[in-house]
């Protein structure tokens, strides 16, 4: 493929990125977004706690802001990002794809296209775009404990945020699958939706004492033995098995998987990176940018803990910072273009 200019590239097509390009292309700037089409919660049936969408399916959603942006005049290809390079000139960065042209990827994003889109990177050649920005939405991937049957029920009723899945779990028998001392907090935090509470801890050895007369001054059973087995009906958990050979009847599971952020296509330009307690992510500031002053990083590729409206704001956030710098450039090069006359 020809390399084309873009004013700005958005690589992700989550709720992030397309929140970004929205803004930019509302700004009149000619916004190209690579997607890979697997976005972080297509695994949930529907999602909550996002104002005005409160139970769409996470695809759906995806769907309307896609349509939303093309209204704008925004474009779309599906692939994946294998590289990010600067211009020669400082200018932009040059950004190499696996995927399929823009025009190819006039209906990327539909429920179906995850597939499409994996499959398709797999099998093209690599194209390469250039713009003045990039904002990049690429996210993180969740790998669950190896615990069978676990990763069956991710989504449904295995979780990870109470605020998205809380109330449809409501008053039922909830546990917390202990993974790292992270989990403590979640301990502490999904007693709120129900009395019926167990943490299983094997996982993190033995609790602080202070820790444990907390839990247990709220009713929490705490279970010291390892899960060896999460048991369920095909559909949802009912219950997990012990290594000392106990089922314990269990409704819902809450847990953290160790989280791998999608961010190896960067490494050349050697970026700032910040460690947390979920491991190392790139440094922003609080418009998304990065220690490059062209690229602004958003949604969960930064903050991990990003639900779907706080993603949603920074990519409005980082559109907006983002336009700014294309117009600094506008301005500089008419003030070139005055002075040389």
């Amino acid at each position: 493929m020809t390399s084309t200019h873009y004013d700005a590239i958005v690589i992700g097509g989550g709720a992030a990125g397309l929140s970004a390009a929205q803004a930019l292309g509302r700004s009149l700037r000619r916004t190209l977004v690579i997607d890979a089409g697997a976005p972080r919660n297509r695994f949930a049936a529907r999602m909550h706690n996002v104002l005005g969408h409160d139970g769409i399916p996470p695809l759906e959603l995806l769907e309307r802001g896609r349509a939303e942006a093309r209204g704008y005049g925004v474009e779309f290809a599906s692939g994946t990002v294998v590289a990010v390079r600067e211009l020669a000139d400082e200018s932009g960065l040059c950004v190499d794809f696996r995927g399929s042209t823009p025009s190819e990827s006039e209906h990327a994003g539909s429920a179906e296209s995850a597939t499409v889109a994996a499959e398709t990177a797999e099998t093209a050649g690599t194209a390469t775009v250039t713009a003045g920005i990039l904002i990049v939405a690429t996210g993180v991937s969740d790998t669950l404990p190896d615990v069978p049957g676990l990763a069956e029920y991710w989504g449904s009723s295995v979780l990870h945020c109470p605020y998205c899945h809380g109330w449809e779990v409501r008053g039922s028998r909830l546990a917390v699958l202990a993974t790292s001392p992270m989990s403590l907090h979640q301990a502490t935090l999904i007693r709120q939706w129900s009395e019926q509470f167990t943490v299983f801890s094997a996982e993190i050895g033995e609790l602080d004492p202070a820790v444990a007369e907390a839990l247990r001054a709220r009713g929490t059973a705490i279970v010291p033995d390892p899960v060896i087995e999460v048991l369920g009906d095909g559909e949802r958990v009912t219950g997990v098995r012990t290594a000392d050979g106990v089922e314990h009847p269990i409704d819902a599971i809450f847990t953290m998987g160790t989280l791998t952020a999608h961010d190896g296509f960067l490494s050349q330009l050697q970026l700032d990176r910040t460690d947390m307690p979920f491991g190392s992510f790139l440094a922003v500031d609080a418009a998304g940018r990065t220690s490059h002053p062209r690229i602004w990083a958003i949604g969960n590729i930064a903050n991990p803990m990003a639900t779907v409206p706080i993603a949603m704001g920074a990519g409005a956030m980082a559109g907006g910072a983002a336009n700014f710098v294309l117009v600094e450039d506008d301005v500089a090069a008419a003030l070139g273009a005055v002075r040389a006359a």
